[in-house]
């Protein structure tokens, strides 16, 4: 009994490294167990990778399978993937915690604010297309919306 709690903790805290993709990131453990696939190697690499703590090495050097240059609005997708229902509800809204932290995450401007949840609330059908929607997709139809306005698009770089 008491190793079916230690792994259910492990896996609690391991699910903290996964990344929105379900994968677990970069870093030594993502290089060990590369091209393997099943919850077992993503579990492995992530542990490694977190136990190690070489994923902010490996992104501060561009080391490690880490890319450094990756937009901002990664860590918006890691977000939303964790919260798709949540930020759903505050897009169509166009107000809420969940809509504040996601434009916080991609640094948009507080003189910026009301124009990014008007946007998201006025297009919420382009961007959430349908129930099946991925974060990816997600992020990307909000990338495509906020690209069509100038205030907007400067936040995608």
């Amino acid at each position: 009994m008491k190793k079916h709690w230690i792994a259910a903790a492990l896996a609690v805290s391991v699910s903290g490294f996964a990344v929105a993709d379900g994968g677990p990131g970069c870093g030594v453990g993502s290089m060990i167990f590369k091209g393997q696939s099943g919850v077992g190697p993503h579990v492995l690499a992530a542990t490694t990778n977190g136990t190690l703590g070489n994923q902010t090495f490996g992104m501060t050097t561009g080391t490690l399978g880490c890319n450094a240059n990756q937009p901002v609005t990664s860590m918006a997708s890691v977000f939303v993937d964790e919260n798709m229902e949540k930020v759903a509800r505050d897009m169509s809204r166009g107000s809420g915690e969940h809509i504040e932290t996601l434009a916080t995450l991609m640094n948009i401007e507080g003189a910026d604010r009301d124009l990014f949840k008007q946007t998201v609330q006025t297009n919420f059908d382009q961007i959430y297309t349908s129930d099946e929607i991925t974060s990816s997709e997600v992020i990307s139809n909000l990338a495509e919306i906020m690209g069509q306005d100038q205030s907007l698009a400067k936040y995608l770089g």
